[in-house]
This record gives structure tokens, sequence and C-alpha cells, in this order.
């Protein structure tokens, strides 16, 4: 047995707060939204998007759990993998899963700039006015979501594919 089998994992963190318990209203709401976010869009794409601004976001719950979605909705190990250097391996990528990409990095980091009109001008070309909208939707949703994950420490490793719906 290797030192690396005998190695013992650091602890898990306490969360902070648990907030679905102490705000159900505002959970109920915030689901609500997700659902409205991801209608019309592929499930792979819409993955794709919630592990990016996770990844942005340093949100480990939320990548866990987007992570496990993408691989039960048939998204590979190698694309997930790839992007958090997808500029490095754009070939992984469709031209519309990148315009997503990084439609979902100008939205996520809106410290840098506003969201360069080259961006989205790249995305509009890739879905209607329809699904824009609902790209844009879900990645504001996804930003929420890590916000409330981030902010009370919410534990990952624990997601099972389906669990919130």
């Amino acid at each position: 047995m290797s030192n690396q089998e005998n190695a013992e994992y650091a602890p898990e963190h306490t969360p902070r707060l648990a907030w679905a318990q102490h705000a159900p209203e505002v959970y109920k709401a915030m689901v609500r939204l997700d659902g409205a976010a991801r209608k019309g869009l592929d499930a792979k794409l819409f993955e794709l998007v919630k592990i990016r601004a996770s990844q942005l976001n340093h949100c480990a719950y939320c990548l866990d759990m987007h992570t496990k979605d993408a691989l039960a909705a048939g998204e590979s190990i190698a694309r997930i993998v790839q992007l958090s250097a997808w500029e490095e391996s754009k070939h992984f990528y469709t031209e519309q899963e990148l315009a997503a990409i990084e439609l979902t990095e100008a939205v996520t980091v809106l410290t840098d700039s506003f969201v360069p009109a080259e961006v989205y001008e790249r995305a509009a070309k890739h879905f209607d006015e329809v699904q824009l909208t609902q790209l844009i939707a879900s990645i504001i949703v996804i930003n929420s979501w890590n916000r409330f994950a981030v902010t009370t420490r919410m534990v990952p490793g624990h997601y099972t594919p389906g669990q919130h719906g």
C-alpha cells in the first residue's frame, strides 16, 4: 500500500448557515428561476455554463453538483476537465458552446468591465433572441447560486444527480 492510499484527507468544513432552511421562500424562488432559465437550452450546454461560472466564482459546492449533473447528461470527462482552460482547448467545443462560455465569463466577471460588444455579438450569432435571453438568465442564476453557496460555505461532495429535481 502506497503512502497516498494511507493518506488521511482533511476534514470537511462546517457550513456557516443553512440558508435554504432559514429563507425557504427565497430558496423556492431560486429553484423556480433556475427551472425557468434552463427552458430551451441544451442540457450539456446549460451544465457547461454552470461549471464555468462556478470555476470563476470558486464555488466548490456548485462545481461538485454541476460536474455530476453534466456527466449524468452525457457530457464527457475530457470536456469538463478542459473547461477551465477553454481558450487553449477550443477544439473540444462547438462554436456555439464557445460563444456561451465566453459570455459566461463576461457576465460573471463584471469587475473587469462591461460585457464587451464583440462577446455579446458572437453569442447573438449562435442563439436566437429567446435562447440568448435564456442563456443570460442561466448565467445570472448560477452566479446567484454560487454567491449563496460560497457565502454560507455549503459543503461539496454529497450531491447525487437529480437530487434537487
